[in-house]
């Protein structure tokens, strides 16, 4: 369900679709699914077209799109190579294409990809985020973290197993789309992926699979066709739970929009909650603030009181395509407004599979950030809307695939699931194990002292000092106070030049840190000519690592405190 917000089916047909599939080409058939959403059928469909001597670039770049939405990279490259190839493509293919290159740790080839999507689209700026997350990849995988990684085999299946989650006792529940009959029914199959829908599974303490669990069935809810159930999360009793189903609401009371020749009905995500008695699941109920009309909701966590849930939702008056909420519930039981978590933890891109952990530490997957590629798994402290800095937990945990749903009770060892290669499905299950320390978040970093303007002409070698995030150039918020107050210091005394030199930390390769130093020193200039600052009154240069404040030199173990001392641009008036 990992990339599922809202699944549209049939509400009605203003033709008889199987008198007029007689009179439609293949092509109008394969658009009929794309439109759909069928992209396992239609790309059946469209591959005997696309592998014709001289394919249209539509069909070519629709066959791309379907492999892209399952998952399904190695393909979604192929093909997008042939669409860009034709100058009709469109210059979001080059977008697409960057992707999947990425995604297939080919990441030269995708920064040139992204280049050119930027050039085409005027958004160069936007592409330098995805440029940067190439260079984190390529550097991260170079000097892995010391964690071991287990697939969970005797638990995956061919299908997609993700959502471990602890069901006391018992074992672990989670998420699968196997079928345990041989021969699924057609309406139990999904055509998005071609795969059964979504259910859940019982695991034993070993992380065996044990059987299906039923919570949500045609009896308890008003429905009598089975859609996704799952993931689940429960309460630190183990007597409450919160489920995430696509909706089993009447076709009356949900959003329809038209396409081509149908109609068509979506079913978004909406979350509710099971009370367990006599060991048995029931007296389901709705969470209040789902609104299946306007947006999905789901994929929730809980804190460790019970006092607080965390959930992903598109609703209105987030900060991006998805984001993580919270409500807390009030002295009489109820569930409060939801409220967003804010900038820290989300960003105008994807945001998904919040967890909570013993100590209340937040974990949950981000695409907006700069990672590996595909969702990436952060860590972070605080509550409800204040966290601190979230921690990317880097390579091997994360891969340039999709890496979500991370449980742990230690921050030591837990689970994850990932669709990176050499798994048995589309998503599998893994177990991770930290030999040495359990994660944790970076120390506060170094606040820049903002000079005073004195009032006399400013010194020779007055310095002003920025520091950066850990394999960052972009200008931090702490940092703009201190190169306003330079900017405005030049602008009153317009004969005053600055020289720039830009510094890292000595972890990562020294060839890397030179590079990345540059990016630095390019990002405070650039900051400085946009305050009206003459480029010829400024220069510059990265040192790399070679110019250490401290004796945090390779190989040496040190608090992120000190390493932040070294992630810095000063800049010194020289006349």
């Amino acid at each position: 369900m990992k990339n599922i917000i809202t699944i549209s089916l049939f509400a009605l047909f203003l033709i008889s679709i199987s008198h007029a599939q007689e009179q439609l080409s293949r092509k109008q058939q394969a658009d009929l699914q794309f439109n759909r959403f069928e992209y396992f059928n239609a790309a059946g469909l469209y591959l005997p077209l696309a592998e014709k001597k001289k394919p249209d670039v539509k069909v070519v770049e629709k066959l791309a799109a379907c492999y892209r939405m399952m998952n399904d990279y190695g393909q979604a490259e192929k093909w997008y190579s042939v669409a860009i190839a034709d100058p009709k493509a469109e210059a979001l293919s080059h977008y697409y294409y960057a992707q999947a290159l990425q995604t297939n740790q080919k990441f030269d080839a995708a920064k040139t990809q992204y280049q050119i999507y930027g050039s085409k689209t005027g958004k160069t700026e936007q592409m330098s985020f995805r440029i940067n997350s190439c260079d984190s990849a390529a550097f991260w995988m170079k000097n892995p973290v010391n964690i071991s990684i287990k697939n969970m085999q005797e638990l995956n299946s061919s299908a997609a197993d993700w959502g471990m989650n602890d069901y006391g006792r018992d074992g672990f529940v989670f998420t699968s789309e196997r079928s345990l009959q041989k021969n699924p029914k057609i309406k139990d199959i999904y055509k998005w992926t071609g795969n059964p829908w979504l259910k859940l599974y019982l695991a034993n303490a070993k992380g065996q699979l044990k059987e299906e669990l039923t919570v949500a069935t045609d009896l308890s809810l008003p429905s009598k066709t089975e859609y996704h159930v799952g993931p689940m999360v429960l309460n630190a009793a183990g007597d409450t739970a919160y489920v995430t189903i696509a909706t089993r609401e009447q076709r009356t009371a949900l959003p329809v929009e038209k396409v081509v020749t149908e109609r068509l009905y979506t079913r978004r995500l909406e979350l509710i909650s099971a009370v367990k008695k006599d060991g048995k699941w029931g007296d389901l109920k709705a969470f209040p603030y789902n609104n299946v009309k306007e947006y999905s909701l789901g994929n929730a966590a809980i804190s460790k009181d019970g006092r607080i849930l965390y959930f992903t939702s598109d609703r209105p008056g987030g900060q991006g395509k998805t984001d993580i909420w919270y409500s807390e519930k009030q002295a009489d039981g109820s569930w409060g407004n939801p409220l967003n978590c804010g900038p820290e933890i989300n960003t105008p891109e994807e945001e998904n599979f919040p967890t909570i952990v013993t100590d209340g530490s937040l974990y949950y997957s981000s695409k907006g950030k700069i990672g590996l590629g595909g969702y990436d798994i952060y860590l972070s402290k605080g509550e409800k809307s204040k966290w601190g800095k979230s921690l990317n937990l880097k390579y091997p945990l994360n891969t340039t695939s999709d890496d979500f749903y991370l449980t742990s009770d230690d921050g030591r060892s837990g689970y994850f699931s990932s669709n990176r290669p050499g798994g048995l499905g589309n998503d599998d299950i893994y177990a991770f194990n930290r030999p040495d320390e359990p994660v944790v978040v970076a120390e506060k970093p170094v606040q820049p002292v903002v000079p005073k303007i004195p009032s006399d002409r400013p010194e020779k070698g007055q310095l002003f000092v920025i520091y950066y995030d850990f394999d960052r150039s972009k200008i931090r918020t702490d940092a703009v106070p201190v190169l306003d107050s330079l900017s405005v210091l030049m602008r009153k005394y317009p004969e005053i030049h600055v020289a720039l030199s830009s510094h890292t930390d000595s972890r990562g390769n020294d060839d890397y840190n030179m590079i990345l130093s540059d990016k630095r020193v390019k990002s405070a200039i650039a900051y400085l000519v946009k305050k009206g600052i003459a480029s010829e009154r400024i220069t510059g240069k990265g040192y790399g690592e070679t110019r250490l404040l401290n004796n945090c030199n390779n190989g040496v173990k040190c608090t992120e405190a000190k390493h932040q001392l070294n992630r810095r641009t000063e800049a010194m008036i020289v006349n």
